[in-house]
């Protein structure tokens, strides 16, 4: 398998996976917590829990990434983050959307659009900014 097959399954699978755990985040944050401010609390849970787990795994098998230490990958940690900003917005904003028109009977469907339309869009970006090869 090239190189290129392999990252494209690799991300797939560590997309799904960061997906799955970002939605059971949510669902167990909702399952303890279902007060006003449950959904948004929900949805920062999830995304931090998916997050952290996908950035191991990016770091580690997508980019190969042999810096070690806590102050690089403090900052890595923190471009990675910062790239995911937009693509949180637009995954936020895809569930909310499908909550909202579907009186919250499809909201983690739009989790897994918007987080699947984010994570190609945040590859791009974290190959340019953050995990950037050896010039």
């Amino acid at each position: 398998m090239s190189r290129r097959v392999e990252i494209v399954a690799l991300y797939a699978l560590f997309a799904t996976l960061a997906t799955a755990a970002n939605i059971a985040s949510q669902w167990a944050s909702l399952a303890l917590y279902r007060g006003p401010l449950g959904l948004p609390l929900a949805m920062a849970f999830g995304t931090a829990t998916g997050l952290a787990f996908k950035y191991v795994l990016d770091k580690r098998w997508i980019f190969r990434d042999p810096g070690t230490g806590v102050v690089l990958h403090a900052w890595k940690f923190t471009a990675y983050t910062a790239m995911g900003v937009l693509t949180t917005a637009l995954f936020w904003a895809t569930e909310l959307a499908f909550d909202a028109a579907s009186r919250g009977r499809l909201r983690f469907l739009g989790a897994a659009i918007g987080l699947a339309i984010g994570y190609t869009a945040k590859y791009r970006l974290d190959r340019r900014f953050v995990f950037r090869p050896a010039p």
